[in-house]
């Protein structure tokens, strides 16, 4: 009797323990679900910034996550970033990025999502580009890239502006 139980709990978990670990099947249903999860997500964290909620905002991060500002030498961690954006947040006044449109693309393991935005901000319009992963069954940023937009007829005139800085940060990033 105990070892026909044994056996019929042993059959079970090899049949059953396969559902467990199943994941989220790729249908147009499922990406739909994933783009609205994905969508909120990125706006919660906007809005997050605009009200200068410190927590809410990195909580909707990764732990190491990457944050990639517009000036070359932005390319911050999760701990830098947070070190960086603390007094702006703590003095009520974070940045307001309007989402202008957004591109959203499910991996078809359904885990990962990479997404393409064009934002209205204090700088004109920029672009936001990034990846998200599931933490702990959340969304959350775990890279994101903030870019000036450049008219194509304005670049010379931007590349004469930022010469001088790009020259240095040559010297820079050579020497390393």
């Amino acid at each position: 009797m105990k070892k026909s139980i044994f056996i019929s709990i042993l059959l079970s978990g090899i049949f059953f323990l396969p559902a467990l670990n199943a994941q989220v099947k790729y249908t147009e249903k499922n990406i739909k679900a994933v783009e609205r999860q994905v969508n909120n997500t990125i706006g919660s964290w906007h809005k997050a910034a605009a009200s200068a909620n410190f927590d809410d905002y990195f909580n909707l991060m990764t732990k190491d996550a990457i944050f990639i500002g517009t000036d070359p030498t932005e390319n911050w961690n999760a701990k830098e970033f947070k070190k960086f954006a603390k007094p702006y947040f703590d003095s009520g006044k974070a940045w307001t990025f309007k989402t202008l449109d957004r591109n959203v693309f499910v991996h078809e393991n359904m885990g990962v999502v990479w997404f393409d935005e064009l934002l209205e901000t204090h700088m004109g319009i920029c672009r936001g580009s990034g990846v998200l992963t599931k933490e702990d069954g959340k969304w959350k940023i775990h890279h994101y890239v903030l870019s000036m937009t450049i008219p194509n007829e304005n670049v010379d005139q931007i590349t004469e502006i930022k010469k001088t800085f790009d020259e240095e940060q040559l010297k820079k990033l050579k020497k390393n």
